[in-house]
């Protein structure tokens, strides 16, 4: 019974965090797929995710981590000989800039550690 209430408290709590975010690395790139890499970003920086835009052209991509002061900026960016207006758009939170879940599969999860959990209490 106890196990039960100690894996409902944990599901409850939030996330500890030490100052240090994680985010996604792709460097420039004209491919709509860029998992990346992750990788640690300083104390005053966000993740995010930037799209340039050429006439006439597929755009390009890139993520990383920028100074919360930079975000949504615009800046002209050289990506195979093209110019390119890259706006760079932030988030925050742990991997936010990743490519995005599935729909419903964090909420199955979820789901299913309640219901553990409620099964272990009526043990």
């Amino acid at each position: 019974m106890v196990l039960g209430w100690l894996l409902l408290l944990v599901m409850a709590l939030p996330p500890v965090t030490t100052g240090a975010k994680e985010c996604i690395f792709c460097d420039l790139t004209d491919s709509s797929d860029c998992t990346g890499i992750p990788m640690t970003c300083g104390d005053n920086e966000d993740c995010f995710m930037g799209e340039g835009t050429a006439p006439g052209l597929s755009p390009v991509i890139n993520k990383g981590c920028m100074e919360t002061t930079s975000c949504g900026n615009e800046e002209a960016v050289t990506y195979q000989g093209v110019t390119y207006s890259l706006i760079s758009t932030c988030c925050d939170g742990e991997l936010c800039n990743r490519a995005p879940t599935p729909a419903g599969s964090l909420k199955v999860g979820a789901t299913t550690c309640l219901a553990l959990g409620v099964l272990m209490l009526l043990q």
